[in-house]
């Protein structure tokens, strides 16, 4: 069954809405971003999700003292690696990882074999920040050549559009951020209709 993530949680009540849903992870951003969030913030943030729920922090080039006091301090349980990070870099870390690959083409999609991280996420390049833009790329490129079990399918997803991303890409999670928002934060009712919409087409 694929797995949900609802990334970029400041408030409280859209990490209580994320969990009530029934998602599997939850993303906590650390990088440049309007989203944004201490380490202080996140460890409270911390303490509404439950052992099952995953806790995934999000860096863009982080110093090693940084990433290991987060995941230390909230805690975390998987590093997400959302710049340009290098395989070596990740491994002096020592800690689970998923690297982020922005896709613009093909040759985006074969870097995935020079990361021996335990997830790959795709998503669609940044504009403001590094990260996300909120739009969808080209599912087909990802559709081969790497393994569904690896795969964190992001960019531009809401609930109208994830079933098909679903259907087509197959991967092993789904992560939204802006496709769970109203005027740029988070909504407890978006969150539960896209939680539900990739619940009901695994059903």
């Amino acid at each position: 069954m694929t797995k949900v993530k609802i990334c970029g949680l400041m408030e409280p009540e859209h990490v209580r809405a994320a969990v009530d849903a029934g998602a599997d992870a939850v993303g906590f951003v650390f990088a440049p971003s309007r989203r944004r969030v201490a380490i202080a913030q996140a460890k409270e943030l911390a303490r509404l999700v439950p052992d099952h729920v995953i806790k995934i922090g999000v860096f863009v080039n982080a110093e090693q003292e940084e990433l290991v006091r987060a995941f230390r301090e909230v805690p975390l349980d998987f590093i997400q690696y959302h710049g340009g990070e290098s395989m070596g870099t990740i491994k002096k870390a020592g800690l689970p990882s998923i690297k982020v690959l922005s896709v613009h083409g093909s040759e985006d999609v074969e870097k995935v074999h020079g990361y021996d991280t335990e997830y790959v996420l795709f998503d669609t390049p940044g504009v403001e920040f590094s990260g996300g833009s909120g739009k969808v790329f080209d599912w087909s490129l990802v559709e081969k050549d790497v393994p569904r079990d690896r795969l964190i399918l992001a960019g531009g997803l809401h609930a109208q559009n994830v079933r098909e991303a679903i259907r087509q890409v197959r991967p092993y999670m789904v992560d939204v951020s802006s496709g769970v928002e109203i005027d740029r934060r988070k909504d407890a009712t978006l969150i539960r209709e896209f939680v539900q919409a990739v619940k009901e087409e695994e059903s």
